[in-house]
């Protein structure tokens, strides 16, 4: 059902004036939409089907609309189907978007939601999302003899006014209450973020973003490294479960070692590059084995790769052994360890003049792109939106494949130095948790758009998931 209950309801040719929201303008062109939800198949439903990554378990959206109130009616004969529409199971709405909890429905088990809305006509597009494992979710709707909307006769006008007398007890309670219920996915508490530092600048913009949505939570962000932040969370977990359990640590890459208690979550695909002080003209392309001969310390100056480039000592800028970025470089591109070892405490000074070449370990992408900048002859690597019109670097191609994106998603190209980041949390964060809610935060609309505004990928976006899945070294 999708109806119009506004001061002017139109049916048909008829134009009728209710006069219910004569105190409030806002709510001139409401509406009132029935959804329900059924079990049609031959197997019971469980909450634990659900296929959807969220706490809840469908997701409708009202194009154009927003949602001012919603009822639970008739969850069938079951009275005990109430005690899941409840904010920690999902239930709750935000703008256009209503969250529908993981309800467990027998055969032919149906519950109702009575929507009340605004800022939209009547037969604007309504999306449902979810899945049911081993099962299918489709729309059904009810048979109408024909598609020209009937006259505003006796008997539709009595439905429509029986239908507003059993909403507008939920009307009034909206319009006159003094604060709004808190968005959906708002849980208060404190979380402290840790990990990645090529992952940083996403995870902070969406740690204001939340706090802003949700004033009752304190999100912290302290990125020290992959691998730092998630042997700092599994050896608080050793000390402190609950402490452990306020903390995500991001990670480039699967974290290697680590407790069974960390439970790992593909949040997004990175690409990274390799990156060469712009005097290194025209090194615009590099192989994968010229790179491994550098990094074995067989060739120490640029002319001994290319005639063509400068007769420069070759300086490597390399990240600290925390770095999830050099771990995917090493995995990804060298496919195997460094072989200099570090040289050099501030890349300007070798430590070991008997070395052949200069080498240095920096704890932040930031810094080491400040550095290759400065040195002549530096190369290091970098995230690559990091990198991206850096003053003083210039990325550098691999095998013919640019450090791009958009290549990798649209599959224009193989490009090797790219990794899954993961979001690491201590056990499975539980319902009503400030980590789990912020889990779920990224996987929605704002948590997808900041990822990309990044120069990342979302995992949980439809044509992304295949290029996640592909890394299959994680838990």
């Amino acid at each position: 059902m999708d109806n119009p209950i506004g001061d002017d309801v139109r049916l048909g040719r008829a134009n009728v004036r209710l006069g219910l929201f004569d105190e409030t303008p806002e709510m001139s062109d409401a509406t009132l939409v029935l959804i329900r939800v059924e079990n049609d198949g031959s197997q019971g439903i469980d909450r634990d089907d659900c296929t959807s990554p969220e706490v809840h378990g469908l997701t409708a959206v009202f194009t154009d609309r927003t949602i001012r109130g919603v009822s639970v009616t008739q969850p069938s004969d079951t009275d005990h189907l109430m005690d899941h529409f409840t904010p920690a199971r999902g239930f709750g709405y935000d703008g256009n978007t209503l969250c529908i909890p993981r309800v467990p429905l027998n055969h032919g088990d149906h519950f109702k939601l009575l929507v009340l809305l605004s800022g939209g006509d009547v037969g604007r597009e309504i999306r449902l999302f979810g899945g049911i494992r081993e099962g299918e979710m489709h729309p059904n709707r009810s048979a109408t003899p024909d598609e020209q909307p009937p006259l505003f006769s006796r008997a539709a006008r009595l439905i429509t006014i029986m239908l507003t007398v059993s909403v507008l007890t939920l009307a009034t309670i909206i319009v006159v209450r003094d604060d709004d219920p808190p968005p959906i996915g708002c849980e208060a508490g404190t979380l402290r973020i840790t990990g990645s530092t090529a992952f940083e600048p996403v995870v902070e913009e969406l740690a204001k973003a939340y706090e802003k949505k949700c004033p009752d939570s304190d999100i912290s962000v302290d990125a020290r490294g992959s691998s730092a932040g998630v042997n700092a969370l599994a050896e608080l977990g050793t000390t402190s479960k609950n402490g452990a359990r306020s903390v995500i640590a991001f990670s480039d890459g699967p974290a290697v070692g680590v407790s069974d208690r960390l439970i790992g979550r593909k949040v997004a695909l990175s690409a990274f590059t390799l990156v060469v002080n712009d005097g290194v003209k025209p090194a615009k392309e590099l192989t994968i084995e010229d790179i491994r001969r550098v990094y074995r310390g067989e060739v120490t100056r640029w002319k001994q790769l290319d005639p063509a480039l400068p007769d420069l000592p070759i300086v490597l800028v390399s990240r600290n052994a925390d770095s999830g970025t050099r771990q995917i470089f090493q995995s990804r591109v060298l496919g195997s360890w460094e072989r200099v070892p570090s040289t050099s405490l501030d890349c300007l000074h070798k430590d070991d003049t008997s070395a052949p070449v200069m080498r240095c370990e920096l704890d932040s992408a930031e810094d080491a792109l400040a550095k290759v900048a400065a040195i002549p002859g530096a190369i290091g690597y970098s995230e690559v939106t990091l990198a991206a019109g850096r003053h003083g670097v210039r990325t550098v191609s691999l095998d013919g494949a640019a450090p791009s994106i958009e290549d990798i998603e649209f599959g224009r190209s193989a490009y090797p130095y790219r990794g899954v980041e993961y979001a690491y949390a201590y056990d499975r964060p539980g319902d009503g948790s400030l980590a789990a809610a912020f889990l779920s935060y990224i996987t929605e609309a704002t948590g997808e758009n900041a990822i990309r505004a990044h120069g990342h990928l979302p995992c949980s976006a439809a044509a992304v998931v295949r290029l996640c899945a592909e890394d299959q070294r994680g838990k």
